[in-house]
């Protein structure tokens, strides 16, 4: 550890220039002792200087590339030659930056750093890192490439960098760590429903997924854990569930392992039909057990498919459907309003390019699915009746799945006047993700909820969320005869043709603030299975998730 060094083994030398920016090379250079003197006369002339800055016309406007650069070079010098206080105060969080930048070295065991900056794009300064690892007698190269953004700092406008856990690591966020040492949790080796190997090499997609089985069940599936530099979450991360991850393994531990209930074949198919597809993401479960046969996403970067946390758009209306049915303010072949508008609590609703059904049914408002048709009954609902249809049936809302990794389960909030009416076509308040849509489809196909799980609940002995009760047999009967029919003749046709035997299915479109295009959504099932999809920014989903899903249920044989 470089705190352990003598002083006079600490050498310094001076920034060399790479791209115009410092390249802070120092040999052998780690984060050792430091020190801070002052007081006396010393302290006096300070405090006068300090005093004539504060009176000096604070500085604006945009930095110079000169500030930039300066600014860059003197944080990396300061960081690779151990003056974390120095390195601190060149920040706008000084406080910050300097707990993070010493549990760099105490923590997470980090010496002979070199820092090599690269060449400014504006205000950012891209740089590159190369250290050692070292835990006790075993140490590794640790190599990355960051990059820090500067600005002009509150008060006097002077420039600094602008603090963030990422300058440090980029995987890092704000309130996380770098330690080294034991790890959190022994390794963990999944396999599939048929005892394969799952990996991330294999299947990309599982990355996260694997992280999560993880730390669910790595101190439980009877594997040792072994040395590596890790990424603990802090408070923001653990409440967006982000799980703890690896950055370099010193040494390897004894895995565990965790049978899942994935599908290798489908799992396969689900990661082709993403590929390519930078922000798709795909989910299948079996409707009579929940459990989970196949979870894909696109870019590997979040887990959507389980995390995600958006707006369903018209897929909703599977579930508002369901509630209109019961409450008597639809039926399948009874005639129903789909105008072009409808107006409540002060929002004009209207239809995708504003069509309208002339003495139409339900069942062709579902399978054209009209906006208007479910907004047109909102004067007939209460503000609650839509999130308790959600909690009491479909088993959403309520955040007690117990899936086996993080989830979020869909948020329907109890909502009022105009937010209340969008709520009945999947925008306002609601939130979901293509787990939470595959299990509405689910719970149509077999009648009842049952909760999605990728590890059975057998491992650990834990409990599934349950629904408080099941939709009748007259409600139940009309829903899949609205999906069928949509899957045959409405909007889900095209993407649903081939797709043979007891199929249903719905699609939708959801806005998005500051999007080009809507998010497309699409949920389907077919025979046993159930599925479902968003592409973001992918516009309508019959176009988009509905190829992706169908193509899923038709690898399913």
């Amino acid at each position: 550890m470089g705190s352990r060094r003598a002083a006079d083994e600490r050498r310094r030398t001076s920034p060399a220039v790479v791209g115009g920016v410092a390249a802070v090379v120092v040999a052998g250079a780690g984060f050792g002792a430091y020190a801070l003197y002052g007081g006396g006369a010393a302290a006096e002339e300070n405090a006068r200087t300090r005093a004539a800055a504060a009176e000096e016309k604070v500085k604006s406007g945009p930095l110079s590339a000169a500030e930039v650069t300066s600014t860059a070079q003197r944080f990396l010098t300061a960081w690779q030659q151990g003056d974390v206080a120095a390195a601190a105060a060149a920040t706008d969080d000084a406080k910050a930056a300097e707990a993070l930048l010493t549990g760099y070295a105490k923590d997470a065991r980090v010496t002979d750093v070199t820092l090599t900056a690269g060449t400014p794009a504006g205000d950012k300064v891209p740089f590159s890192v190369k250290a050692t690892v070292t835990h006790e007698e075993t140490s590794k190269p640790l190599a990355y490439d960051s990059a820090l953004t500067v600005v002009r700092g509150p008060g006097d406008g002077e420039p600094r960098v602008d603090w963030h856990a990422a300058v440090v690591h980029p995987e890092l966020k704000d309130g996380d760590k770098l330690v080294t040492g034991e790890a959190g949790d022994p390794p963990v080796e999944a396999l599939d429903r048929d005892g394969g190997k799952l990996t991330a090499a294999t299947y990309p997609s599982l990355g996260t997924v694997l992280d999560g089985l993880r730390e669910k069940y790595g101190e439980k599936a009877g594997g040792t854990p072994g040395i590596e530099l890790r990424v603990v979450r802090g408070k923001e991360s653990k409440a967006a569930k982000a799980s703890d991850k690896t950055l370099l393994e010193l040494s390897e531990g004894t895995p565990g392992t965790v049978k899942t209930t994935l599908d290798p074949a489908l799992q396969a198919a689900a990661e082709k039909q993403v590929a390519g597809k930078e922000r798709a993401s795909v989910v299948m479960l079996r409707a009579s057990t929940g459990e989970i046969l196949a979870v894909a996403n696109g870019g590997h970067g979040f887990n959507t498919a389980f995390q995600g946390s958006l707006a369903p758009g018209s897929t909703m209306k599977v579930i508002t459907g369901s509630l209109l049915i019961e409450k008597k303010l639809a039926s399948i072949d009874a005639k129903h309003p789909c105008p072009k508008y409808f107006s409540y609590g002060g929002w004009k609703f209207q239809n995708d390019d504003e069509f309208e059904i002339k003495d139409g049914t339900f069942r062709a408002a579902f399978a054209r699915s009209c906006n208007t048709a479910f907004i047109s009954q909102a004067p007939e609902l209460e503000n609650d009746d839509l999130t308790k249809q959600a909690k009491e049936v479909f088993g959403l809302s309520m955040n007690n799945w117990s899936v086996g990794v993080p989830t979020f389960d869909g948020a329907v909030p109890v909502q009022s006047a105009a937010s209340m009416a969008a709520s009945l076509i999947g925008q306002g308040g609601v939130r979901m993700n293509p787990l939470n849509m595959a299990s509405v489809a689910a719970t149509v196909k077999s009648g009842s909820f049952h909760q999605p799980y990728l590890v059975a609940p057998s491992v650990d002995g834990r409990g599934l969320a349950t629904a408080s009760r099941t939709m009748s047999d007259a409600t139940l009967a009309q829903l899949r005869e609205l999906m069928s029919y949509t899957a045959a003749h409405g909007t889900a046709a095209e993407a649903m043709a081939g797709v043979g035997g007891d199929a249903g299915a719905k699609t939708g479109s959801a806005e998005v603030d500051g999007q080009e295009k809507p998010n497309g959504w699409f949920t389907a099932y077919r025979g046993d299975l159930a599925a479902a999809g968003v592409v973001q920014q992918g516009g309508h989903g019959a176009d988009t998730a509905g190829p992706i899903v169908a193509a899923l249920l038709k690898a399913a044989g």
